[in-house]
């Protein structure tokens, strides 16, 4: 499998450092990856051969400019060149999000799959604005989008949900899908600390952006909601169909009060279908020990999908971070390499 990895932030080089860490073993499973491209946002980096993965890393540990990587670095590489190349099965999208536009990953996603490339994205702002159309292009042109990682990083909430809950209706989905969010939040169950003080540890640890609003305002859980809704319930929602709450009001005495009375708060996204209607909220919620979402710690997340005929399933883990991101992506790959239709 011939890759081209569109993006080179913190997941970018996650995938890089467990592609070369896990060669071996990949290889002993049957699955050969050759990177030939690692694009950032001023060129890159492109070796129709291969590029030399650990080579890579270490000009990388003390260089972050990768377009002055001397074995095929270059600021003329981009992904129209790729695309004229026509040398990649597969084009791993981790561009950032951007809820609003969806770009500039909506174009890359939308070009490659119209060029008959595989896609695997992190990248939750195309998915949750036009899964559709992107699916509809994917099948037409005979390939696969692999989205596992858009709704819960490590988590394997979409392949579950797709998989495992296979002939049977999801009458509602409900989830913590924010691992920074569920970090402040028990933090400050453990500590007594202010909001503040939680969010700046978090942001200290790396858990935390320096702009945390999409995090902490309840916007990431509400897009990682309505892609699973989108995907799994066969809707065409949109954040304006969520009534969304964050936790930034959330106070030390609010959270004493709660545990005293046997509750813990969790920041729950939630779609349920009734009478032929779904409707979609994130809540700052109090769950009792009865609730299969009320043990879910630290920087894990979980979702919950009660069905028609399979009853109900609950999946707990997938810590953030660049690492179970980069797995989450390498985990689709291996599955696309497998047969296995994500698109179909």
């Amino acid at each position: 499998m011939r890759a081209a990895i569109i993006g080179y932030g913190g997941v970018g080089r996650a995938l890089v450092q467990l592609l070369n860490d896990k060669k071996d073993y990949l290889n002993k499973e049957g699955f050969q990856i050759q990177v030939n491209y690692i694009i950032g946002r001023n060129g890159g980096v492109y070796n129709s051969e291969g590029i030399e993965l650990k080579d890579f890393m270490e000009f990388g540990a003390g260089e972050r400019d990768i377009t002055k990587y001397p074995q095929g670095g270059n600021k003329e590489i981009s992904f129209q060149k790729m695309l004229q190349n026509r040398d990649a099965d597969v084009v791993i999208e981790l561009t950032p999000t951007n809820i609003k536009t969806g770009e500039p990953g909506m174009t890359h996603i939308r070009r490659s799959l119209e060029c008959g490339i595989n896609v695997v994205t992190a990248n939750k702002g195309p998915i949750l604005l036009e899964y559709k159309e992107l699916k509809a292009i994917a099948i037409k042109n005979k390939v696969q989008l692999g989205i596992g990682c858009t709704t819960g990083g490590a988590l394997p909430s979409i392949n579950a949900g797709i998989m495992d809950l296979a002939g049977s209706r999801i009458l509602s989905i409900e989830g913590v899908l924010n691992g920074t969010v569920n970090f402040i939040i028990n933090e400050i169950e453990n500590t007594g600390t202010t909001y503040i003080e939680a969010l700046n540890k978090a942001q200290l640890l790396g858990i935390a952006e320096t702009d945390p609003a999409l995090d902490v305002e309840g916007w990431d859980t509400a897009a990682k909601l309505i892609i699973l809704t989108n995907v799994l319930m066969n809707e065409e929602k949109s954040l304006k169909d969520v009534s969304i709450e964050g936790i930034t009001k959330i106070t030390p005495e609010e959270v004493k009060n709660c545990l005293n009375k046997g509750y813990k708060y969790k920041l729950v996204g939630r779609a349920v279908k009734e009478n032929g209607k779904t409707q979609m909220t994130v809540n700052l919620e109090k769950l009792d020990p009865a609730h299969p979402l009320y043990g879910v710690s630290g920087r894990n997340k979980a979702v919950r999908y009660v069905s028609d005929t399979l009853g109900d399933l609950t999946i707990i883990g997938g810590a953030s971070g660049v690492i179970p991101a980069a797995a989450s992506v390498l985990r689709d790959l291996i599955n696309i390499n497998r047969g296995y239709k994500f698109s179909e």
